[in-house]
């Protein structure tokens, strides 16, 4: 799970809402939201691109590349 969706979280807790609300939306299907909140699976540029849309962001904003070592790193805290 080297993509983290951190800054996602960090939108809806600014904008109080919740993932759920990006479904009842259209911004993004069921199945994305599940590989997001799960950090499972592969994320369409679509559906970035959407998120990116809903709330006028860039990608960086919502993800964050994380290198498997520094992963390690952060399961050994």
């Amino acid at each position: 799970m080297p993509i983290l969706y951190k800054g996602l979280y960090e939108i809806l807790k600014k904008k109080n809402m919740s993932i759920y609300k990006l479904k009842s939306d259209k911004v993004i299907g069921t199945a994305t939201l599940d590989k997001i909140r799960k950090g499972e699976g592969h994320i369409d540029t679509r559906s970035i691109e959407s998120l990116c849309r809903y709330f006028d962001c860039q990608p960086g904003d919502l993800m964050e590349y994380m290198p498997d070592a520094e992963l390690s790193k952060d399961d050994k805290k």
